[in-house]
């Protein structure tokens, strides 16, 4: 397939096929963060889309473009966990064979998911790249038709129905921010933009620790990394597709990379604040117009939250290292005198700064710490770094000598 098969019809035609399928997912406007960026931002919330993902789109679309002949024999596909639940929930409402290939380290909800639709999953390799490779040598022994997560028409196409959503939702959008990977989404969604309304600016949001599209995009060419580092697994992908990096070239108005802190820090924010759940992936491009990595000014900006897939464990680490960076949550060891009443006076000292403790750890026989004395290791709930700075002012008044603790 070219570039030039990838028409307007094509995606009008795949929004039909995805009619009662696929969700018409809420474009949500957030006065929280038009009020931090100084623009208006909506949200459009592909967290809440059937499999947690934008994915469904465009693996549905492939999937019933395929031949009754291609079906028998199944389908299969390599994914970091949101095109393989969205092959896998396809390839059942089609009675397509499924399966799927992906990294080892792949998180466990996202492999639950995928079984859970029918699908064989193989787990194997350390990234999106090591699964893709596998699986491609699974097709070729067993003859199932390949459903690639980015580079191929139908799916592109398939991804491109959320901009058809947004111009029906907001039709004076002035800029459309989007997650990039491999490029799929962002090049059915500039695509679609930029043949309707040419106007609207399309800016395309990577993990700084797997650059290999912007790296693209800068150089006017194909640029492969080796390797990723990002916990955005959903686009951590080393090299992007020929399809998708010759649309973006065409469509794209820039892209740019946010790194795992400014990720997380959205993450943090729109569970905080909005009461939004996504993963790492789906909060790249809010993270860029929060910490100003692109050039607006007053417009009407929509924010492509592309899924919600996020673990468990991840988002709990995230939640507590937000707490700690905001001076919301601390971890405190101090040395008192080994005397009854000493542990009850700490804790009353504590109190009378109005921070609220979470645990206490009391240990007499550490070795390090000297005969009579004791390590009280506390975790406290408190305000801001401001409020931190005074209960640790007011312990040392007190006669104590508080280690702020990792």
């Amino acid at each position: 397939m070219t570039v030039d098969q990838l028409t307007h019809n094509k995606v009008c035609k795949a929004r039909e096929l995805l009619y009662g399928v696929a969700r018409h997912t809420p474009l949500d406007y957030s006065t929280t963060f038009s009020e931090m960026t100084g623009h208006e931002v909506y949200l459009k919330l592909e967290n809440m889309q059937k499999t947690g993902s934008f994915k469904i789109r465009g693996a549905y679309n492939k999937v019933m473009n395929l031949s009754d002949r291609q079906r028998s024999r199944g389908v299969i596909a390599a994914s970091a966990g949101n095109h393989a639940q969205g092959v896998a929930y396809a390839a059942s409402l089609a009675g397509a064979r499924c399966t799927v290939v992906m990294p080892s380290a792949a998180p466990l909800s996202k492999f639950m998911a995928t079984q859970s639709y029918g699908a064989e999953v193989i787990l194997a390799g350390s990234g999106y790249d090591e699964a893709y490779q596998l699986a491609c040598a699974l097709q070729r022994e067993n003859g199932a038709t390949f459903i690639h997560s980015f580079d191929d028409l139908d799916v592109i196409a398939g991804q491109g129905t959320i901009a058809l959503e947004l111009l029906d939702d907001l039709p004076d959008v002035d800029a459309v921010l989007v997650p990039v990977g491999g490029g799929g989404l962002l090049a059915g969604i500039s695509f679609v933009l930029k043949k309707i309304k040419p106007a609207v600016r399309v800016i395309g949001v990577q993990a700084e620790g797997a650059p290999a599209m912007f790296l693209s995009y800068q150089k006017g060419c194909l640029h492969e990394i080796k390797g990723t580092g990002t916990f955005a697994d959903g686009i951590a992908v080393s090299k992007p597709g020929e399809i998708t990096f010759t649309l973006l070239s065409n469509y794209v108005d820039d892209i740019v990379t946010v790194d795992d802190e400014e990720t997380a820090g959205a993450i943090l924010m729109l569970l905080e604040r909005a009461k939004i759940v996504v993963e790492g992936a789906g909060a790249v491009g809010l993270a860029a117009l929060i910490y100003n990595k692109i050039s607006l000014k007053n417009s009407k900006v929509a924010v492509v939250l592309s899924g919600g897939n996020i673990d468990a464990n991840t988002l709990s680490i995230i939640i507590e290292r937000g707490l700690v960076k905001s001076g919301r949550y601390i971890r405190l060891r101090i040395i008192v005198i080994d005397r009854p009443g000493s542990l009850s006076k700490l804790i009353s000292a504590v109190a009378q700064a109005g921070a609220n403790v979470i645990s206490v750890s009391h240990d007499r026989i550490k070795q390090s710490v000297p005969l009579k004395q004791v390590e009280v290791l506390l975790s406290l709930e408190t305000r801001n770094k401001e409020h931190v700075e005074q209960i640790i002012t007011n312990l040392c008044r007190t006669g104590y000598f508080p280690e702020i603790t990792s």
